[in-house]
Order: structure tokens, then sequence, then C-alpha cells
């Protein structure tokens, strides 16, 4: 108790001596309620963590490496917990679908722009997929500086040779647990010239707001994602609740089914890090994640989506041929055959 005492009064004297701190003042009310309903120790800690600024050497913003984990995946750190442990650093992969935690002796801080061994070959992955879309659609050339430059007309029929003809790719709805992820997404739809419309809601609350999202949207593709983990060491893979968010992509698919049951009328993918592949399929989705539980990398979606999306109804789009852009390929995404939604009309008109 005289520790207590002592502690006290010296928090007084410094918070006296900081009395024209606006930083401090503003935090002080900001979280007054929550002091009301704490010991004095904890507030004491509090106003001490205040005065003098964190104790760890590591920020939100930073981004860093995982020693224990050959520094195979680059973080970004979101949020910072004192615990009785120590100090614990939340984490989101930059790259890859992943939200982790680590003690600070297990990070590494690395300049922003650097790349692991693995990262690059994804970037280098991802270059690829979207030239060999963009080529195999006609809108990709040389020019004569060697330069590479892309081309493509929205709504241009990519397979008609007829001048006349046009065409309208499936619209996209792109549901996102995380708004970082959802923003680099919507950047390549936007590359590839889609259709699509993105909202971020966390996975909790798809369920509840996917059916009017739907109704207002309309689309003809849904992705439904975020992240999710599986529980480590865990020995039942069928069981929702070895999973962070698996139970709510599958419960948004069958909010989904029940709304539009035909597979061909909405396309759903749906899934995320981890996720647990076989029930997301059994709910209705047409595609998931992840069947070898690994992290999917966060433009899996895109290339998916890209290729129904701009593959003519017609046809029916074989796994393989769905999944041949993704980074993941089959370990990260399986599904069921499924028909495309790229619509060719004519004539074209002459005043667009």
């Amino acid at each position: 108790m005289t520790l207590l005492k002592n502690l006290k009064k010296f928090i007084v004297k410094k918070i006296s001596e900081l009395k024209n701190s606006l930083y401090l003042g503003f935090k002080l009310i900001q979280y007054r309620p929550y002091f009301l309903h704490l010991k004095w120790h904890v507030i004491i800690i509090y106003i001490v963590t205040l005065i003098y600024g964190d104790v760890c050497n590591m920020k939100i913003g930073d981004v860093v490496v995982r020693k224990s984990y050959n520094k195979d995946i680059t973080f970004k750190i979101i949020d910072v917990k004192h615990t009785k442990e120590g100090v614990i650093y939340g984490l989101k992969g930059i790259n890859l679908r992943i939200i982790a935690d680590s003690k600070e002796d297990d990070l590494e801080i690395i300049p922003e722009n650097t790349l692991t061994e693995e990262e690059r070959v994804f970037n280098k992955q991802v270059n690829e997929s979207i030239k060999n879309i963009l080529m195999n659609r006609g809108g990709f050339r040389y020019r004569s500086n060697f330069r590479q430059e892309y081309s493509v007309t929205k709504f241009a029929s990519h397979n008609s040779k007829n001048e006349l003809a046009f065409g309208r790719p499936g619209k996209i709805l792109h549901i996102d647990g995380d708004a970082e992820y959802l923003d680099v997404c919507i950047k390549v739809y936007k590359q590839l010239l889609l259709d699509v419309v993105g909202k971020n809601i966390v996975e909790k609350e798809q369920p509840t707001k996917v059916i009017e999202l739907v109704k207002e949207v309309k689309p003809d593709i849904i992705v439904i994602t975020g992240h999710d983990a599986i529980v480590k060491d865990t020995q039942d893979y069928m069981d929702l609740n070895n999973y962070k968010n698996s139970k709510y992509f599958v419960q948004t698919v069958s909010e989904l089914r029940n709304y539009k049951s035909n597979y061909d009328d909405l396309v759903i993918f749906a899934g995320a890090c981890q996720s647990c592949y076989e029930k997301i399929l059994d709910s209705g989705a047409n595609f998931a994640s992840s069947p070898s539980r690994v992290l999917i990398h966060c433009l899996d979606p895109v290339f998916l989506c890209e290729k129904i999306a701009y593959t003519n109804i017609e046809k029916v789009v074989s796994i393989q041929e769905a999944l041949q852009n993704t980074i993941t390929r089959t370990n990260g995404i399986g599904g069921l055959q499924t028909r495309g939604k790229y619509r060719e009309g004519f004539p074209k008109s002459p005043y667009v």
C-alpha cells in the first residue's frame, strides 16, 4: 500500500508538471469513463505510459518479419497490447491474408518496401497474371521503344472479330473484412477493366448485411472474404469452431443461396486464409478457400473473378481454367464448374 501511495504522489506530481500537455489532457478526458471502473494500479500504469511513452521499441505501422518463421512474410504492426506476459504486437500480412500476433523479441523491423524471397515470387506472379490476362483479351501490345502498354476498351469484345460487336463482363460485388486489402483488390479490378463494387464489412456482420447489398448492387459474381485462421495444432479440420471466421463465411453463403439458389445465376467465392473449404462449398459457394489450409494471396479472388466475368455465358469454365491466373492455385482455392458471365452484344453504338 505504501508503494502505491508513493506512486500515486509521483503521478500527481508529474501530471501537475505536464498540465499544459494537450495530448495527456485529451487522453485523460477521452478515457475518463473507463477509469471509474479500474483499480488504482491499472490507472497508474496507464498514466505512466502516457507520460513516458511506450516502453516498446516498435509502433503501429512498422513493417516487420518473424524470426521464428525464417522471416518468410512481411507484416505491418496494427495493434500493441500490454499483457502480463509482456508487449504483444498484432500483425497483418502485407501481401497474404494473415492476421497474427507476436512478442517483440521474435520480430525484426525491416525497411517498408523490403520483400521476402517468397513475396518477390508472388509479385512476379501477380505481374505475369495481369499481363497474361490482358494479352489473352487482345489488349496488350509492345511499342517501338519496348515499353509495355495496356489498352483495353471497356466492354470491348475480346473474342469476336466483328468490329460492330461489343461485350459486357459480369458485374462483381466484393465484400471484404479488411479495408486495406479491399483497396488493393479494387485497384487491380479496375486495372483489369472489371465492373466492380467494393464494400468493407467485418466478417461477423457479413451474414446479416449481404442480402441488402445484393439487392442494391445486383451482381453476377460476389466475393466474400476478409481474414481467417485455423487453431494451432487442431486435429479436426471439419469443426468450424476451430476457425476464426469460417462460420461467418458459411452463414453468409447460406443466406445468399437461400436468396438465389441457382449456381449460375449468382456465382459465389467465399473464404480467406486457411478457411474451412469443405464447409463453405457445402453451404453453396461455387468457389472457396483453402483446400490445403494455406495462406491465400489477397489478389487470388480478383484473378478468379476475372476469369468468370470474361468467359462467355455459353461456356462452362473448368476448375483448371478458373484458377490458371491465381497465385496459390489449387492449394489455395477450389470449387465447381461454373458458367461464364460475359455477354456479347451487337451492334456497337456509334455514340460511345
